[in-house]
């Protein structure tokens, strides 16, 4: 049989993707790519569960058969959009597995030029301290190495007090701030880090142009462009600290005026959201819809009434 014919079209099609496994001991570069295409199948598919997790969309419909149905169906959507090379992550996966000067006709899978030489992402070290997120990391203003939320409450139990803090110099509510981060790093799962796998604690996604005098973390990132996700290489700024990515996040919105319109409705959330998605803030065209909707969700509600009960009790 044709081993075209055996590459699996279904995700069901277990008899495919069998007479897939049996070819790839084989050093034959139309399997590699069709090996490179499954894979590349299996990373839409979990960056397509992080979305489902990050939207915490809720509705009427709701429930453990729609989910398993919709599990089902982003599995069959990740297999065919993988055929399509809409990522270009098949292509890398091959250049770099085939022999030197076998995979010269790839296509660059790095939309626009190189990227500068950026410094690379450095992080002072932090004195061990017992927490919920690790002996190596501290909250606060302090400086961190990393930090893993294990859980949504976790995530805005550790933020809120930066969040309140960012909303009053901005005149919004910091549920907004929550949500946004929230989305940006998908509930502190999904963090920019740098080449050295050093996390940037940049939790708005805010890039680092010329003028930015700060550590950097080189990293690539998915854009939208003329309609179409693509894949880019780019700088984002790295902070030292969680507070250091809210007072920064801040300072950013002030200092270019294209953000003015947003400022002077910050007492609106949903206007502010909207607002800062079309000055241009990420090129996501429902980039202020899916803030929304994690504002509107009960694990946001709940989360920030365990944050608030926290913080009362602390306090007396």
């Amino acid at each position: 049989m044709d081993i075209a014919a055996q590459y699996a079209d279904v995700y069901t099609d277990f008899q495919g993707l069998s007479g897939l496994r049996a070819e790839s001991g084989k050093n034959d570069p139309a399997t590699l790519r069709r090996v490179a295409g499954q894979f590349e199948a299996l990373f839409i598919q979990m960056m397509l569960k992080s979305m489902r997790d990050a939207s915490l969309g809720e509705g009427l419909m709701d429930s453990e058969h729609v989910k398993t149905y919709q599990s089902m169906f982003d599995q069959q959507i990740a297999l065919d959009l993988s055929k399509r090379s809409s990522l270009g992550l098949a292509d890398m996966m091959v250049r770099q597995l085939s022999p030197k000067g076998s995979a010269q006709d790839e296509e660059e899978i790095i939309v626009g030029p190189p990227a500068a030489p950026v410094p690379p992402l450095v992080m002072p070290a932090a004195r061990p301290q017992p927490g919920e997120i690790g002996d190596t990391e501290r909250l606060g203003g302090e400086p961190v190495q990393d930090w893993r939320p294990d859980t949504p409450e976790s995530f805005v139990k550790q933020l809120w007090p930066h969040a309140q803090r960012a909303a009053d110099e901005l005149g919004t509510v910091p549920e907004l701030l929550i949500a946004q981060a929230a989305l940006e790093t998908g509930w502190g799962q999904h963090m920019i880090r740098g080449q050295d796998g050093r996390n940037s604690l940049n939790l708005f996604g805010i890039k680092a142009d010329a003028d930015w005098q700060g550590a950097r973390a080189l990293t690539e990132t998915v854009e939208f462009r003329d309609g179409l996700m693509r894949r880019e290489r780019a700088p984002f700024r790295a902070y030292d600290s969680l507070a250091g990515s809210f007072s920064d996040y801040v300072s950013f919105l002030r200092a270019n005026p294209r953000y003015q319109q947003a400022l002077d409705q910050a007492d609106d959330a949903p206007a502010f959201a909207r607002a800062l998605s079309e000055a241009g803030y990420a090129t996501d065209p429902d980039y202020h819809g899916k803030i929304e909707q994690i504002m509107d969700s009960s694990r946001l509600r709940d989360a920030v009434s365990g944050a608030r009960e926290d913080q009362s009790n602390a306090m007396g």
